[in-house]
């Protein structure tokens, strides 16, 4: 059957059953291969294995881009990469938290896949309450979006005006927060993330990284989904798009968690998308999801061609 044969159904109705059964048993699939096949022994991975995974995670969020045009049409195709764009690049931010947390807490590169596997895992059921919870707050409460808008515009302008430091998180507040509430062994233990030392059952420093690691993730969905909601309410469209981006990004800070140190223009970068999206949920404006594809495609790429033009 051709293309032109085929009546695209309308997106914004209801969405099969079938399709959020579907997706969700293919990514438990997937999930399971990797845990239990292709990462079955804990290594350190190689560049190339860790490019080859996110080209992978790529094409296939593409595919599932070209299965939305057919089935739905070209405005559900441009809402949802549109919607797996802003999340790839605001993920960008996470991959620099996940490089200083691991860094300061003295994680050896072989153990981190393990606490970002778990942290993926966790992040996909808390990313589903999170959209399902927002889907159904505005459609009860539109006037949240301007909320959302003044949101993000002032977390914009924190992140483009900001100068970070790396910080040590064995010297951070919530570090000795935790120290308070259970006990903290100050050394690492293999994979184990708890140990007996003593007559005391300890968490190690690993346990501890994954926990700050799902605690990065929740802040940054707080940026990531209002500015996605910029772009469209379709609760399938938004879980799918978000899934497949944050599923590909254990496999793209092996590729970049050095490299992306380099890019001193990518910071501003994302708090400018980020005061551009409040901008428009504040003001109401309705652009083509394409045009804001667009939009968003040249501020990242010219981010990256001005870091690597005016190499500091």
């Amino acid at each position: 059957m051709s293309y032109a044969s085929h009546k695209p159904k309308k997106y914004n109705a209801m969405i099969s059953q079938t399709y959020w059964i579907a997706f969700t048993a293919f990514i438990f699939l997937f999930l399971a291969l990797d845990l239990g096949i292709f990462n079955r022994h804990q290594h350190q991975p190689t560049y190339k294995e860790a490019l080859c995974w996110s080209l992978f995670w790529v094409g296939l969020s593409v595919a599932f881009g070209g299965w939305i045009y057919f089935h739905f049409g070209a405005s559900a195709f441009f809402e949802y990469i549109t919607s797996y764009k802003i999340e790839k690049i605001l993920s960008l931010d996470n991959i620099m938290v996940f490089a200083v947390v691991f860094k300061s807490l003295n994680i050896p590169v072989q153990y981190q896949h393990r606490v970002l596997f778990l942290g993926i895992v966790s992040a996909l059921i808390l990313r589903g309450l999170m959209i399902f919870l927002g889907v159904e707050l505005l459609q009860n409460f539109s006037w949240l979006l301007t909320i959302f808008g003044i949101f993000l515009v002032f977390t914009g302008l924190k992140i483009f005006f900001a100068n970070e430091h790396q910080k040590d998180f064995t010297k951070s507040k919530l570090w000795r927060c935790c120290e308070k509430l259970i006990p903290l062994s100050s050394k690492l233990h293999g994979n184990k993330f708890f140990v007996v030392e003593g007559t005391k059952r300890k968490v190690t420093p690993l346990l501890f990284a994954l926990i700050l690691i799902e605690i990065s993730d929740i802040i940054f969905a707080v940026d990531s989904l209002p500015a996605i909601f910029s772009i469209t309410t379709n609760p399938f469209l938004i879980y799918t798009s978000n899934i497949l981006a944050i599923l590909g990004l254990r496999s793209l800070y092996f590729v970049l968690a050095k490299a992306i140190e380099s890019f001193k223009y990518l910071k501003p970068a994302l708090g400018f998308v980020l005061v551009l999206v409040g901008g428009k949920l504040i003001f109401n404006i309705h652009l083509h999801p394409a045009i804001t594809f667009t939009i968003l495609t040249v501020i990242f790429i010219s981010s990256v061609f001005l870091s690597m033009r005016f190499k500091s």
